[in-house]
């Protein structure tokens, strides 16, 4: 009955896009406009790329408009900032998204804070990040906010539940956090300095892996009935082979978890449709329309 276990992000995640696609067609009819997502893409990182292509193509079906700038590595710092600004005053577009790692010769966070927070897809405007700390509206990061969605589908009260963190960054763990602690459960963080984090796994009723480390958390570590969110892509070579793997040791944390996400299959699939879900609720607010908010779509 392993199935049963599994949280398929790849289905929750077309669930979602279909949403998006069926809200935006409304919010189309209402305003006359249509949501525009900007991606802007520098060099010729392989993931990247990958990363990029997918998002154009999940944009465009789900009736979106897809603006892409692909620069050279060279790019400099000045050059990337005029980019941003000028797709800040762009009225077609709703949503800028600077595709992360950049060459080390820009400074990512200047780029970040460049970009108007209520265009800020990703959630990394300081802006942002500070209004989801205060409790407040904003616009989240995709990565976390897809997590939120599945533990929200699983149960949406989390009231007096243990939920821990493994990973403190600030793209999944510490906005993680405070998507959980508003949603009542009590938060631990724990990072790959902490000492004996397994001691801090095994009362845990939620585990949300994102540090980095491949197959850290064992089956050992994992209360019995906890759900488990695994959101660590690490390429490993095992037999001989090239495969990806999660953050916790897949199929140990399978037995004793009541609920798991798999790799790839997961997470992964849920940043995308979030992203998407991002431009929908912020498209509202630029084209003037009553926002919308998760519980609507989540419905």
């Amino acid at each position: 009955m392993t199935e049963n276990k599994i949280i398929d992000g790849k289905e929750i995640s077309a669930q979602i896009r279909e949403k998006v696609k069926e809200f935006g067609e409304t919010l189309k009819k209402e305003s006359g406009r249509t949501p525009g997502l900007a991606v802007v893409l520098v060099g010729e990182n392989p993931a990247s790329k990958v990363y990029v292509k997918n998002k154009i193509e999940k944009t465009k079906e789900v009736g979106f408009t897809s603006i892409e700038h692909r620069l050279n590595d060279d790019v400099s710092e000045e050059e990337l900032l005029n980019v941003v600004k000028n797709l800040n005053e762009d009225d077609k577009v709703q949503g800028i998204l600077v595709q992360l790692p950049l060459p080390k010769h820009i400074n990512a966070d200047k780029v970040l804070d460049t970009i108007k927070p209520v265009k800020d897809v990703d959630g990394f405007h300081a802006e942002n990040v500070g209004k989801l700390w205060s409790g407040l509206d904003s616009l989240v990061p995709c990565t976390p906010l897809g997590c939120s969605i599945m533990l929200k589908k699983l149960n949406p009260d989390l009231s007096g539940k243990k939920a821990i963190i493994i990973g403190r960054s600030n793209i999944v763990g510490k906005p993680m956090a405070a998507l959980l602690l508003g949603m009542n459960a009590t938060v631990t963080v724990a990072h790959s300095r902490t000492k004996n984090v397994e001691e801090l796994v095994k009362p845990a009723d939620i585990v949300v892996a994102a540090v980095g480390i491949p197959e850290m958390v064992k089956g050992s570590w994992i209360k019995k009935g906890a759900v488990v969110i695994d959101v660590g892509i690490n390429r490993i070579e095992r037999d001989g082979k090239k495969v990806l793997v999660g953050d916790v040791d897949y199929e140990e944390c399978l037995e004793n978890s009541s609920k798991i996400t798999p790799v790839p299959g997961g997470v992964g699939p849920m940043t995308i449709a979030c992203l998407l879900l991002n431009t929908l609720f912020t498209s509202y607010e630029q084209f003037g329309i009553k926002p919308l908010d998760l519980g609507t779509i989540l419905e």
